[in-house]
Order: structure tokens, then C-alpha cells, then sequence
């Protein structure tokens, strides 16, 4: 049969190839078992038989009969013996049959003429064929007076027989064999594969819309159960990648309608005040002058917030930061002097972290000391500068806002774990971390713990009524998240309703 036939013939389901092959390997064992015992049942009788040729010795008269001198007897001559045996004698040259004793009511063996052409041992027995008919003897070669040789033979109709039976009694017990092992393996089989059973229906819920359902059989003590343990795990993960797949594309689409709710508001002001300019009619200077800035203003909004979000883009690709030691006390000063200059209608100091409110340590008059990191300088002066926009657009004209420098380890007060109330959107710092942090707080009326938890969202305001013009986009605090990450700290935000908001950058200290 060829290898193709015999795979078309074999079949398909783990069910099926099991019960064949444990049905094939018992009828293996089987069928070796009963070749053993025929073997060894044979060569049993076999040396029984043996043995009888041994102990039988021909007695002296019958050689001398076999010399008479009247003449040679016939071959097959009157005499009998006891039981089966049959004697046959050969004269003392080897070369001439001359007598044999025995009953002659059967086929004796097919023996030669000769000694020569016989071919035994003596001592040795071994198996002819009879004159006629598909029977056996067993015969042995003796040595008489004289050198004249005597074979001594058996029939092996017991032996043959015996056999004969053995071999219809082990193929009845074969085939039974087989029937039952059929019978039984496949019960055995289902019984065994039942778990897997169990494990197809569920999988089959699952894919049908189950997401939430689970393999039963996780027992860690079968291949079956750790199988299903693995499964549920990879099944956990994936359930849990698709929510986050899900996620991102709801805030991807969440992101595209506020991007283009966003740019809407300029553009259409440019398109209203570019349709005005080409109705006819005279226009007054004045009103030339007014369209045209607000052209421009509207203008200078749509390309900022286009560069935010082209930044937002790259930040979102995993931008190459500059690696280079930073003073963060340096990146504070020049963001507050820059802040002081463009807005004064908010007072701004500079102290050393711990020494306000937003602080776990010592009082007002410590000193500031250099802190460094390792980062890129520009990229960490944005961050800074940032909150400190944030500070002055979100809270009253003449509200005090703080900014603190220092390090310490990571804890509730210094920052960069979680403690309650505080929002961020990156991972904490391990308790006891050495770490740099710049703080940015107001004095202002703060923020309810619904408004933190938006606060870093993409096109996130926490006052619905406050123009575009004067809120900016929502994209500030996001873009200061998303370039902490990269630099591998942390931005949160401790609200502090009804006493100020304290946004706070934690760094791992160089």
C-alpha cells in the first residue's frame, strides 16, 4: 500500500488515531504472547519426543536378524514394538535398507537407501517427512554391532496436532481480542479526551461571542489542565490586547473629531472673512485692518495647533531625546524669567522644594542647589514652561504661583509615587528612589478630583466656558506627559481643590 493510500486510510481525529493505536500495539503484545507460548509448547513436545527416541535402544537379536544368512528380509518385515516406534536397519556398509521393525498401519518416514544420503547424526535427532501424506517423524540415528545402523523414528502426529489446536485457539483469542480492545478503547479513549472535550465546547463559546469565557480544566497536575491553564493565560492577554485595541481606536477617533472641531473654529473664520473680502462694495480702513487680524490671529492659531499635533505625532513615535547632564535649576530660572516678563499679572517666585505649602520639608529659607539630571535641556525647559502657562491661563489674574526645585526619594510628599488623590498617567517610581523634581504650584482655586482625572488628555479643558483663544487647544499638558515619559520620569498632578494645584515633574536623578 502506498504511503498516500495509507494516510487517506487512517484516521483523521486524535480520537480515531488513539484507539488504533493502542488496538494495534495489544494486538501486537498479543500476537507475541501467543507466538511465545507456540514456541515454546513445540519445542516441549518436540523434546519429549526426544527424550523417547533417546531411552529406546534396539535390542542385539534384532540386529542379528537383519544378518541372516537366507537371504535379506523384506524391508517392511513382520514384528512389532511397543507404542509407535518403528526401527529401520541398515547392514554394515551403510549402503542397503535391510529391515525394520514396526507396526505398519501408517506411512512410515522417507528414508534413503543409504546411510550416506540420510545425513544424520547420531545422537542427534531430527525431522523427515512421511512416505505419503503431509505427516512427520521424528527419527535418531543409532549404531549397532558390527557398524551396522539402526534409525529409530516417532510420528509427530501428537506434536502436530497439538499445535494444530493451539494455533485455532489462538486466533479465536486474537480476534476476540481485537473486538473487545475495540470496544473498550474507544470508551477508554472518550473517558481520557473528555477534558479536551470540554475544552472544544468552550472554545467554541468563545468563538462565538463568550469573550469572558474560560477553559474548565486547569488542573497543573495533567497535561490536559496545564494546557488549559496556558490557554486561559493567552486568552486573558488577548481579551485584554483587543480592550486596548478598542481603546486606542476610540481615542484615536475621539482625537481626530477634537482635531478637527479644533481647526473648524479658525477656518471658518478665515473662510467668513476671505468671502467678505470679495463681496463688492467699498470697506472702510478700519474694517480692512480688523479683517486682516483677525485673519492672521485665527491664522497663528490653526499653525500652532498644528504644530502641537505634529509634535504630539512625534512624541507618539518615540522620539531620540538628547542625553546630556541638565541643571534643572537653570531650566526653572530662565522659564520664570521668561513667565515674569509676558505675564505679570501673576507674581512668581522661585524656591527650593519643601519650602511652600507643596512640600514635606524644612522651611522658607533654605537655599537652592544646583539638581541634576540627565535629558535633553530643551525638551525639559518646554515641561517647565508649560505648567507655568497653565498656571496663568487657568487661574485668576494676581494668584501666586510657586515653582520649587530640589530631589529627594520617591515618597507621598517629594513625589513620584502614588498617594491619594494624585492623577498621572505613568507609572510610579519605586518608594525610596532618588529622584529631581520641579514643582509648579498656584495658590488658586484648584481642581475637582473629575476634572484631574481628564487633566492630561488630549483637547482636555476643565473650564467648558473659557474661549479657544484665551484656553489654548487642551494639547499642553499632554505634550509635557508624553516628553516626561520619554526622558523616563513621571508628571502628576496632587489637584488640592479649594487650596491650589500642584503639578509636579519627577525625573530619576543622574
Amino acid at each position: 500500500m502506498a504511503p498516500r493510500t495509507a494516510r487517506r486510510l487512517a484516521p483523521r481525529s486524535l480520537r480515531g488515531r488513539l484507539v488504533l493505536g493502542v488496538t494495534v500495539l495489544a494486538t501486537v503484545a498479543v500476537l507475541a504472547s501467543e507466538l511465545v507460548g507456540f514456541l515454546v509448547l513445540r519445542s516441549w513436545l518436540l523434546d519429549r519426543v526426544d527424550q523417547q527416541l533417546a531411552q529406546f535402544e534396539p535390542r542385539p537379536p534384532s540386529f542379528r536378524d537383519a544378518r541372516r544368512p537366507d537371504g535379506p528380509p523384506p524391508v517392511q518385515g513382520p514384528g512389532s514394538l511397543p507404542s509407535d516406534f518403528r526401527v529401520y536397519f541398515y547392514n554394515d556398509s551403510g549402503d542397503r535398507l535391510e529391515y525394520s521393525l514396526g507396526s505398519n498401519d501408517r506411512p512410515g518416514p522417507r528414508l534413503p537407501d543409504t546411510l550416506e544420503d540420510l545425513g544424520l547424526t547420531e545422537g542427534h535427532p531430527e525431522t523427515v517427512e512421511a512416505e505419503s501424506g503431509d505427516g512427520n517423524w521424528r527419527v535418531l540415528l543409532r549404531t549397532g554391532p558390527q557398524g551396522m545402523g539402526a534409525v529409530v523414528a516417532l510420528p509427530l502426529d501428537t506434536v502436530d496436532g497439538a499445535t494444530s489446536k493451539i494455533l485455532w485457539m489462538d486466533a479465536l483469542l486474537l480476534a476476540a481480542t481485537v473486538a473487545a480492545l475495540l470496544a473498550l478503547a474507544r470508551g477508554v479513549v472518550r473517558l481520557g479526551l473528555l477534558p479536551l472535550t470540554r475544552m472544544e465546547r468552550a472554545a467554541g463559546t468563545i468563538t462565538a461571542g463568550q469573550l469572558d469565557r474560560r477553559l474548565p480544566d486547569t488542573d497543573p497536575g495533567t497535561e490536559i489542565g496545564r494546557l488549559g491553564t496556558v490557554l486561559n493565560t493567552m486568552l486573558d492577554r488577548l481579551q485584554k490586547a483587543l480592550q486596548e485595541r478598542q481603546a486606542s481606536e476610540d481615542r484615536m477617533r475621539q482625537f481626530v473629531a477634537d482635531a478637527g472641531h479644533e481647526l473648524r473654529t479658525p477656518l471658518t473664520a478665515i473662510q467668513g472673512f476671505a468671502q467678505l473680502a470679495l463681496r463688492p462694495g467699498a470697506r472702510s480702513a478700519q474694517e480692512r485692518r480688523e479683517a486682516d487680524r483677525l485673519v492672521a490671529q485665527n491664522a497663528e492659531r490653526m499653525a500652532l495647533l498644528v504644530d502641537d499635533l505634529q509634535l504630539l505625532a512625534t512624541l507618539d513615535r518615540g522620539p531620540a531625546y538628547q542625553r546630556e547632564s541638565v541643571d534643572l535649576l537653570s531650566v526653572a530660572a530662565d522659564a520664570v524669567s521668561t513667565a515674569v516678563m509676558q505675564r505679570r499679572s501673576h507674581p512668581v517666585d522661585l524656591e527650593p522644594l519643601g519650602g511652600g505649602p507643596g512640600g514635606d520639608g524644612g522651611p522658607g529659607g533654605r537655599e537652592l542647589d544646583v539638581v541634576e539630571t540627565m535629558g535633553d535641556p530643551h525638551r525639559l525647559r518646554q515641561i517647565v514652561e508649560n505648567l507655568l502657562t497653565n498656571a496663568h491661563v487657568h487661574t485668576p489674574a494676581g494668584t501666586r504661583i510657586h515653582v520649587r526645585v530640589g530631589e529627594g526619594l520617591a515618597g507621598p510628599g517629594v513625589g513620584g509615587t502614588d498617594a491619594p488623590g494624585r492623577v498621572s498617567t505613568t507609572r510610579p517610581f519605586l518608594p525610596g528612589t532618588r529622584v529631581a523634581v520641579v514643582e509648579v504650584a498656584d495658590d488658586g482655586p484648584g481642581l475637582t478630583a473629575e476634572e484631574a482625572e481628564h487633566v492630561f488628555e488630549r483637547f482636555y479643558r476643565a473650564d467648558r466656558s473659557r474661549s479657544r483663544a484665551q484656553g489654548g487647544s487642551g494639547l499642553g499638558l499632554a505634550i509635557a506627559a508624553a516628553i516626561a515619559e520619554g526622558h523616563g520620569g513621571r508628571l502628576e498632578l496632587d489637584p488640592g481643590p479649594g487650596r491650589g494645584a500642584t503639578f509636579r515633574l519627577v525625573l530619576p536623578r543622574s
